[in-house]
Parts: C-alpha cells; sequence; structure tokens
C-alpha cells in the first residue's frame, strides 16, 4: 500500500447563493482506510481564518454563508491522510462561476385540445434552487420525436411553461428540460428526467 493520492476537488453551487458543495476522488483508490480533512477559505493568502466544509457524505461536504459577487476566490482544501501518509488536493473558485442548478422538476407534457401540432410543456424550478423569484433561472427544452434519430433545442424562456408548436402530429414525443442561473452564470443543470406526451388528435379521423 500507498500513501494517498491528491483528491481531485470539484465545487459546484447548486443552491446559489445559500451553499456550496464540494465532492472529491481519489485515483488510484486507496487501500488502507482514508480520513479526509476539509476546509475553506475565502482569500488565496492567510489573511482569513480556514472555516470547516461539513460532511456531507463520505467524499462529499458543503458550507454556507458565502459572499455574493467577490472578486476574492474561494478555496477548498481536502488533505487525505492514512497510516502511511498524507496528500492534499484543492479548488480555487469565484463563487458565481460555480453556479449550477439541479435539473427542473415535475416535466409535464400535455395535449391542447383541438391542436395537432401542439404540446403544452409545464415544469417546476428545482427544489434546492433557494428563491427562484430573488434569482431568476432560464430553461432550455429538448425534444425528439419517435421513428426519428432528430433532436430539437429550444430557448432560453424565463417562464415555466411553454407551448411547443411544429410538433409532428400523432407521434409521441420525448421531452426534457434544463435550467441556469438568469445571468448566464456558471453552467447549465443536467437535463431532467425524459417526459412523454402525444399532441391531441381528432377523434373523427
Amino acid at each position: 500500500p500507498d500513501a494517498p493520492a491528491s483528491p481531485v476537488v470539484e465545487c459546484w453551487a447548486v443552491s446559489y447563493p445559500q451553499v456550496v458543495n464540494c465532492s472529491w476522488d481519489l485515483v488510484p483508490e486507496p487501500l488502507l482506510d482514508t480520513s479526509f480533512v476539509v476546509t475553506y477559505r475565502h482569500g488565496v493568502a492567510g489573511d482569513t481564518e480556514p472555516g470547516e466544509c461539513v460532511h456531507t457524505g463520505p467524499r462529499s461536504c458543503s458550507f454556507g454563508n458565502v459572499q455574493m459577487f467577490s472578486l476574492t476566490p474561494y478555496v477548498v482544501n481536502v488533505t487525505a491522510v492514512n497510516p502511511l501518509g498524507a496528500a492534499s488536493g484543492h479548488q480555487l473558485f469565484l463563487l458565481e462561476n460555480i453556479i449550477k442548478p439541479d435539473p427542473p422538476e415535475d416535466l409535464q407534457v400535455s395535449p391542447i385540445p383541438g391542436e395537432t401540432t401542439k404540446l403544452l410543456l409545464e415544469w417546476h424550478p428545482p427544489a434546492s434552487w433557494p428563491f427562484p423569484e430573488y434569482f431568476p433561472l432560464k430553461y432550455h427544452i429538448r425534444y425528439s420525436w419517435e421513428g426519428s434519430s432528430i433532436t430539437e433545442t429550444v430557448g432560453p424562456f424565463e417562464q415555466t411553461s411553454l407551448t411547443l408548436t411544429g410538433v409532428q402530429p400523432g407521434t409521441r414525443h420525448h421531452v426534457q428540460v434544463a435550467a441556469k442561473d438568469i445571468t448566464d452564470s456558471g453552467e447549465f443543470s443536467a437535463w431532467s428526467p425524459v417526459a412523454l406526451g402525444t399532441p391531441w388528435m381528432d377523434p373523427g379521423e
């Protein structure tokens, strides 16, 4: 067995602006029991006291009380410790650059009576996004239809419902939605789970 490798650290603000969530990996995986000491500080130099990044799992942690729009970076340091030694890894970031919402939730795809080439889409912001009224999200929609290899993406939209037009009549559609901070900071969320829907069909046909 060897001393641990340096942890590879990744942090995202899933619940901006309340909390930063971090996780880390070790490659190769240590053979011995390894513990982790995780701290963060606001500023690179020693001008601020390090704070504790509180463990939320075996290899994840979170911290709050963060400063929005600060041009001073945060540094998260993870030290892996086992009987043969220790190794550290860190991530340096500005808070707004690591915003990444969770996927939107409860996507519903519904037919619109009388409309053979339209679908009504409705969804909710992710529950982990604390203040959608103060920190709005924008959304992209991705959809495809059965029997085709084409995927269409539309957006961005600021509302949480959309009438999708020009869809294939009588065909089941696969729809997903993703979210991003409205100021374009950070990254898009992952795509939501697929929701299915078929446009209204004239019962007389």
